[in-house]
């Protein structure tokens, strides 16, 4: 099984655009957004080409293809216009033996981390921050952000397959990688 993992479009129509190029070339069975899709939030400055109407344009044409977690940016005036179910808080996979804890990262996050067994895994978005990181007894994926990288980061996505994440920039050179085969 192959998924990609992206989050905090903020509303960027350029870069849900590359998410979407991304998408077709890696070519995996479902893309899991992890929030912030329409709205780039008073935190953030305007993302490039900030355009909601055209990132929701994109988005329900990919619907089939796609799993999504809330953000902090997103509510449920967002829902009444994507074709796809946004706001649950988090989402439970089972990959290599290991529960993956899917979150946005606003409520659930290194400070504040659901149940979790040796080994598992919290994947969330939120901080704009890449991240591939043990942490205790559990590890820590964050994509980053697609359109709004902080940190000094650049603009990057998730992958995963055969039991190995890779962290990839928005041209998909791997940037890390790991293995989470037992």
């Amino acid at each position: 099984m192959k998924l990609m993992f992206a989050s905090d479009i903020h509303g960027s129509r350029a870069w849900c655009e590359k998410v979407r190029e991304r998408f077709e070339a890696e070519a995996p069975e479902r893309l899991i957004l992890l929030g912030d899709l329409l709205y780039h939030g008073p935190r953030n400055d305007l993302p490039l080409e900030y355009d909601p109407k055209g990132v929701i344009a994109i988005l329900n044409g990919m619907k089939e293809h796609l799993l999504c977690v809330r953000g902090n940016c997103d509510a449920e005036v967002d829902q009444m216009v994507l074709e796809f179910p946004i706001l649950a808080d988090y989402m439970i996979l089972y990959l290599e033996g290991r529960m993956v804890f899917v979150t946005h990262g606003h409520l659930f996050n290194n400070d504040h981390p659901p149940l979790l067994g040796k080994g598992d895994i919290l994947l969330h978005g939120h901080t704009h921050l890449q991240a591939m990181d043990q942490v205790g007894d559990y590890w820590y994926l964050n994509p980053g952000s697609c359109a709004l990288p902080k940190g000094g980061n650049c603009n990057s996505y998730l992958v995963y397959e055969d039991g190995v994440f890779e962290l990839k920039d928005m041209e998909g050179t791997v940037l890390r990688s790991l293995s989470i085969a037992r």
